[in-house]
Protein backbone atom coordinates (compact mmCIF):
# COMPACT_ATOMS: atom_id res chain seq x y z
CA UNK A 1 0.00 0.00 0.00
CA UNK A 2 3.09 2.29 0.71
CA UNK A 3 4.77 1.77 -2.39
CA UNK A 4 1.54 2.07 -4.36
CA UNK A 5 0.80 5.80 -2.87
CA UNK A 6 4.33 6.51 -3.06
CA UNK A 7 4.85 5.56 -6.80
CA UNK A 8 1.82 7.37 -7.53
CA UNK A 9 2.98 10.61 -6.13
CA UNK A 10 6.43 10.52 -8.04
CA UNK A 11 4.61 9.26 -11.31
CA UNK A 12 2.26 12.22 -10.88
CA UNK A 13 4.80 14.62 -10.63
CA UNK A 14 6.83 13.09 -13.09
CA UNK A 15 3.31 13.99 -15.27
CA UNK A 16 3.14 17.62 -14.28
CA UNK A 17 6.75 18.33 -14.97
CA UNK A 18 6.48 16.66 -18.81
CA UNK A 19 3.06 18.35 -19.68
CA UNK A 20 4.02 21.79 -17.96
CA UNK A 21 7.98 21.85 -20.57
CA UNK A 22 6.91 22.19 -23.54
CA UNK A 23 5.67 26.45 -22.13
CA UNK A 24 9.13 26.99 -21.14
CA UNK A 25 12.27 27.17 -23.69
CA UNK A 26 13.79 24.67 -25.24
CA UNK A 27 16.65 25.70 -27.58
CA UNK A 28 17.52 29.14 -28.16
CA UNK A 29 14.51 30.43 -26.72
CA UNK A 30 11.99 29.34 -28.71
CA UNK A 31 9.12 27.47 -26.22
CA UNK A 32 8.35 23.34 -26.59
CA UNK A 33 5.44 23.83 -28.30
CA UNK A 34 6.36 25.59 -30.72
CA UNK A 35 7.58 22.69 -32.17
CA UNK A 36 5.35 20.12 -34.29
CA UNK A 37 5.11 16.54 -34.13
CA UNK A 38 5.71 16.11 -38.27
CA UNK A 39 9.00 18.32 -38.09
CA UNK A 40 10.35 15.29 -35.88
CA UNK A 41 9.63 12.52 -38.02
CA UNK A 42 10.60 14.57 -41.08
CA UNK A 43 13.09 16.82 -40.33
CA UNK A 44 12.61 19.45 -41.92
CA UNK A 45 10.83 22.84 -39.91
CA UNK A 46 12.66 21.85 -36.62
CA UNK A 47 14.33 25.10 -36.70
CA UNK A 48 11.65 27.46 -38.84
CA UNK A 49 10.28 30.22 -37.75
CA UNK A 50 6.07 29.86 -37.95
CA UNK A 51 4.86 27.35 -35.05
CA UNK A 52 1.99 25.21 -35.24
CA UNK A 53 -0.81 24.43 -33.08
CA UNK A 54 -1.17 23.90 -29.63
CA UNK A 55 -2.07 20.47 -30.50
CA UNK A 56 0.32 19.70 -32.58
CA UNK A 57 3.21 20.45 -31.02
CA UNK A 58 5.13 18.62 -28.52
CA UNK A 59 2.61 19.11 -26.36
CA UNK A 60 0.24 16.78 -27.60
CA UNK A 61 2.12 13.66 -26.87
CA UNK A 62 3.05 14.57 -23.19
CA UNK A 63 -0.70 14.86 -22.41
CA UNK A 64 -1.68 12.13 -23.83
CA UNK A 65 1.12 11.21 -21.68
CA UNK A 66 -0.14 12.31 -18.77
CA UNK A 67 -3.73 11.01 -19.49
CA UNK A 68 -2.36 7.47 -19.09
CA UNK A 69 -0.31 8.04 -16.04
CA UNK A 70 -3.60 8.93 -14.39
CA UNK A 71 -5.26 5.91 -15.34
CA UNK A 72 -1.82 3.79 -14.33
CA UNK A 73 -2.21 5.15 -11.08
CA UNK A 74 -6.16 4.61 -10.22
CA UNK A 75 -5.80 1.19 -11.87
CA UNK A 76 -2.67 0.48 -9.91
CA UNK A 77 -0.48 -0.82 -13.40
CA UNK A 78 2.78 -0.12 -13.25
CA UNK A 79 3.08 -0.95 -16.85
CA UNK A 80 0.68 1.80 -18.09
CA UNK A 81 2.92 4.50 -15.78
CA UNK A 82 6.23 2.86 -17.16
CA UNK A 83 4.64 3.12 -20.83
CA UNK A 84 3.94 7.06 -20.04
CA UNK A 85 7.71 7.66 -19.03
CA UNK A 86 9.13 6.18 -22.27
CA UNK A 87 6.87 8.32 -24.52
CA UNK A 88 8.10 11.25 -22.09
CA UNK A 89 11.65 9.60 -23.19
CA UNK A 90 11.07 8.69 -26.81
CA UNK A 91 10.05 12.49 -27.79
CA UNK A 92 12.05 14.02 -26.14
CA UNK A 93 15.40 12.25 -27.11
CA UNK A 94 14.11 12.39 -30.83
CA UNK A 95 13.58 16.08 -30.54
CA UNK A 96 16.74 16.10 -29.29
CA UNK A 97 18.39 14.04 -32.60
CA UNK A 98 16.32 16.01 -35.22
CA UNK A 99 17.67 19.14 -33.10
CA UNK A 100 21.09 18.23 -33.68
CA UNK A 101 21.12 17.43 -36.83
CA UNK A 102 19.51 21.21 -38.06
CA UNK A 103 21.96 22.72 -36.14
CA UNK A 104 24.82 20.42 -36.13
CA UNK A 105 25.47 19.87 -32.56
CA UNK A 106 23.71 20.34 -29.02
CA UNK A 107 25.03 22.91 -26.38
CA UNK A 108 24.23 24.21 -23.13
CA UNK A 109 24.79 27.65 -23.48
CA UNK A 110 25.13 30.59 -20.69
CA UNK A 111 23.97 33.46 -23.32
CA UNK A 112 20.40 31.19 -23.51
CA UNK A 113 21.41 30.10 -27.33
CA UNK A 114 21.60 26.48 -26.16
CA UNK A 115 19.43 24.02 -24.67
CA UNK A 116 16.83 25.28 -21.98
CA UNK A 117 15.14 24.53 -18.85
CA UNK A 118 12.07 22.62 -21.16
CA UNK A 119 14.41 20.06 -22.46
CA UNK A 120 15.70 19.27 -18.74
CA UNK A 121 11.32 19.47 -17.39
CA UNK A 122 10.63 16.92 -20.10
CA UNK A 123 13.57 14.41 -19.51
CA UNK A 124 13.01 14.84 -15.59
CA UNK A 125 9.81 14.05 -15.98
CA UNK A 126 10.10 10.91 -18.05
CA UNK A 127 12.64 10.05 -15.15
CA UNK A 128 10.01 10.30 -12.57
CA UNK A 129 7.38 8.11 -14.57
CA UNK A 130 9.92 5.16 -14.92
CA UNK A 131 10.79 5.69 -10.97
CA UNK A 132 7.25 5.80 -9.74
CA UNK A 133 6.06 2.48 -12.08
CA UNK A 134 9.47 0.34 -10.26
CA UNK A 135 8.11 1.94 -6.52
CA UNK A 136 4.82 0.98 -7.57
CA UNK A 137 3.90 -2.62 -6.03
CA UNK A 138 1.01 -3.00 -8.64
CA UNK A 139 -1.76 -4.94 -7.89
CA UNK A 140 -2.44 -7.93 -6.14
CA UNK A 141 -3.72 -10.89 -7.69
CA UNK A 142 -6.41 -12.55 -5.90
CA UNK A 143 -5.90 -16.12 -3.87
CA UNK A 144 -7.08 -18.88 -6.27
CA UNK A 145 -9.50 -21.07 -3.79
CA UNK A 146 -9.67 -24.68 -3.50
CA UNK A 147 -13.42 -26.31 -3.95
CA UNK A 148 -15.17 -27.08 -1.13
CA UNK A 149 -14.27 -30.63 0.42
CA UNK A 150 -17.58 -32.09 1.92
CA UNK A 151 -16.51 -34.29 4.72
CA UNK A 152 -16.28 -37.80 3.60
CA UNK A 153 -16.07 -36.92 -0.05
CA UNK A 154 -14.83 -38.78 -2.27
CA UNK A 155 -14.29 -36.47 -4.80
CA UNK A 156 -13.21 -33.00 -3.71
CA UNK A 157 -14.10 -31.08 -7.19
CA UNK A 158 -17.86 -31.27 -6.76
CA UNK A 159 -20.20 -30.43 -3.52
CA UNK A 160 -23.02 -32.23 -3.16
CA UNK A 161 -20.78 -35.51 -2.68
CA UNK A 162 -21.21 -38.17 -6.11
CA UNK A 163 -20.59 -40.66 -3.30
CA UNK A 164 -24.13 -42.48 -2.94
CA UNK A 165 -24.76 -43.11 1.03
CA UNK A 166 -25.66 -46.28 2.33
CA UNK A 167 -28.64 -47.51 3.89
CA UNK A 168 -29.72 -45.91 7.10
CA UNK A 169 -29.19 -48.43 9.58
CA UNK A 170 -30.44 -47.40 13.46
CA UNK A 171 -28.13 -48.83 16.28
CA UNK A 172 -28.84 -49.77 19.56
CA UNK A 173 -26.58 -50.81 22.30
CA UNK A 174 -29.30 -53.95 23.45
CA UNK A 175 -28.40 -57.38 21.66
CA UNK A 176 -30.72 -58.37 19.37
CA UNK A 177 -32.73 -61.31 21.76
CA UNK A 178 -32.83 -64.79 21.11
CA UNK A 179 -36.11 -66.67 20.82
CA UNK A 180 -39.25 -65.60 22.75
CA UNK A 181 -36.86 -64.14 25.31
CA UNK A 182 -37.96 -60.79 26.32
CA UNK A 183 -36.47 -57.61 24.91
CA UNK A 184 -34.53 -55.46 27.99
CA UNK A 185 -35.77 -52.44 29.23
CA UNK A 186 -33.81 -49.93 30.25
CA UNK A 187 -31.56 -49.91 33.12
CA UNK A 188 -31.44 -53.50 32.42
CA UNK A 189 -27.70 -54.91 31.81
CA UNK A 190 -27.22 -55.03 28.01
CA UNK A 191 -25.17 -58.69 28.30
CA UNK A 192 -27.91 -60.43 29.43
CA UNK A 193 -31.80 -60.28 28.69
CA UNK A 194 -34.63 -59.86 31.16
CA UNK A 195 -36.03 -57.30 33.56
CA UNK A 196 -33.48 -55.30 35.76
CA UNK A 197 -32.86 -56.96 38.50
CA UNK A 198 -33.64 -59.93 37.52
CA UNK A 199 -32.04 -63.40 38.03
CA UNK A 200 -32.52 -66.23 35.30
CA UNK A 201 -34.65 -68.93 36.21
CA UNK A 202 -33.48 -72.51 35.90
CA UNK A 203 -34.68 -74.45 33.08
CA UNK A 204 -34.99 -78.33 33.43
CA UNK A 205 -33.99 -80.07 36.13
CA UNK A 206 -31.62 -78.12 37.42
CA UNK A 207 -31.79 -76.55 41.60
CA UNK A 208 -33.10 -72.97 42.27
CA UNK A 209 -30.89 -70.78 43.58
CA UNK A 210 -30.27 -71.09 47.34
CA UNK A 211 -32.72 -74.09 47.43
CA UNK A 212 -35.74 -71.46 46.28
CA UNK A 213 -38.71 -72.08 43.84
CA UNK A 214 -40.87 -69.60 41.98
CA UNK A 215 -44.03 -69.03 44.11
CA UNK A 216 -47.90 -69.45 42.74
CA UNK A 217 -48.02 -66.27 41.48
CA UNK A 218 -44.45 -66.34 39.52
CA UNK A 219 -43.50 -63.13 41.49
CA UNK A 220 -40.85 -63.50 44.75
CA UNK A 221 -39.43 -67.19 44.81
CA UNK A 222 -40.47 -69.28 48.35
CA UNK A 223 -38.48 -71.33 50.23
CA UNK A 224 -38.46 -75.10 49.01
CA UNK A 225 -40.28 -76.57 51.66
CA UNK A 226 -43.48 -74.72 51.72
Amino acid sequence: MIRNVLGAIVALVGAAAAVLSPFRDWYDGRLGRHYRIGDLFTGTGVTGAHPGGLFSSLWLPFLCAAVVTVVGVVLRSRLLVALAGVVVLGFTVLWMVRQGQATGSLAVAGDGSGLQWGVASACGGGVLLLLGAALMSGRRRGRTGRAYEAPGSGDPDTWPPTREPGPSVQTSPWPEPEGDAPYPGPGADPGRPGAPGDEPWPSGDEPWPSGEKPGPSGGKPSPSGD
